[in-house]
């Protein structure tokens, strides 16, 4: 499990605090392509609620060849809704911001009909004898190179929301992305498929759906 108390984290933990950790000719081709896609999640202190929430940025889009996409659900998958959605004349950049106390983020990334996807859960949590909050994250899911071999982006677009990629382990064993999570990842599916991205895949208009009120609520802080 990542936090952000200044620890040495290991390699796993640096997926699921940072994201898919990407070769540099990726980053490099998503760059020259005007992809822009930042998974970064960040603490954040409100004054005025003396609360402290985790922010996120809902980015990315996609070329014909590839891809790059982030975006925020409920900790269970359900829809989140944004705090704002963000306009520009650059496609395939920030589609919406979101504050809460917690989610689960959707990180995924194309090349052709290769797909890596990495869901991390994020949360805060209050140390003892402790005002200021510590971010958690846990990886949910990782799957590299799996393969679905239809043009989403293109002539397949009528499959869209009915197909997954397909993830294996080392071994040859299939790895189930958990069910629960399927109409989440149906949706950044299509945000990673999105060719010249200006949509919000994740991210809701808030009161589209219901709050549950169970959602775990902000930590307070004293200061």
């Amino acid at each position: 499990m990542a936090n952000t108390n200044g620890s040495s984290l290991k390699s796993r933990d640096v997926l699921a605090l940072r994201g898919l950790r990407l070769p540099r000719i990726t980053l490099d081709n998503l760059q020259k392509a005007g992809i822009f896609c930042t998974p970064a999640v960040t603490l954040e202190h409100q004054r005025t609620a003396s609360q402290y929430v985790l922010r996120g940025q809902e980015s990315g889009g996609s070329v014909a060849d590839f891809g790059a996409y982030c975006g925020f659900t409920k900790e269970d998958g359900d829809m989140l809704p944004w705090l704002q959605p963000v306009d520009s004349l650059a496609v395939n950049g920030i589609h919406a911001r979101v504050v809460a106390a917690g989610f689960l983020r959707l990180h995924i990334v194309r090349i052709l009909h290769t797909y890596d996807l990495l869901l991390t859960r994020h949360s805060l949590r209050l140390p003892e004898g402790k005002t200021r909050p510590v971010l958690e994250s846990s990886i949910v899911f990782l799957g590299k190179q799996g393969t679905l071999d239809l043009e989403l982006w293109g002539k397949d677009r009528r499959f869209q929301g009915k197909v997954l990629p397909q993830f294996f382990g080392r071994s040859g064993e299939p790895l189930p992305i958990p069910e629960s999570l399927h109409d989440a990842v149906h949706r950044a599916l299509a945000g990673v498929t999105c060719i010249g991205c200006r949509d919000v895949h994740l991210l809701v208009r808030p009161g589209v759906f219901p709050v549950r009120v169970e959602e775990s609520p902000s930590v307070a802080t004293t200061e």
